[in-house]
C-alpha cells in the first residue's frame, strides 16, 4: 500500500505544488500531477532513508510539497532551455 499511497499524496502534492509556485507554469495539469507524484515519492523515500521521518507523518505531507516544487521547478528551468 506504500506505493499507492505516494502515489495519491503525489497527486494532491502536484496540484498544491503548482498552486503555491510563483509565476506562470507552460505545462498542463496532467505533467503538474505526474511531477507532483514523482516529487512525493523522492521527498518520500529520502526521508525515510535519512531516517527523518516516517510513512504517515504530517512533515512528509511538508516534504513532499517541498520535493514537488523542486521538481517542478527544475522541470520549468530545463523546458525553458529548449
Amino acid at each position: 500500500m506504500g506505493i499507492i499511497g505516494m502515489i495519491v499524496v503525489g497527486f494532491i502534492v502536484g496540484l498544491i505544488a503548482r498552486a503555491i509556485m510563483p509565476g506562470e507554469q507552460k505545462f498542463g495539469i496532467i505533467l503538474t500531477i505526474i511531477l507532483g507524484i514523482v516529487g512525493a515519492v523522492v521527498a518520500g523515500y529520502l526521508g525515510s532513508a535519512l531516517g527523518l521521518y516516517q510513512a504517515g507523518e504530517g512533515v512528509g505531507w511538508i516534504a513532499s510539497i517541498i520535493g514537488a516544487i523542486i521538481v517542478l521547478f527544475i522541470y520549468g528551468l530545463i523546458v525553458k532551455k529548449r
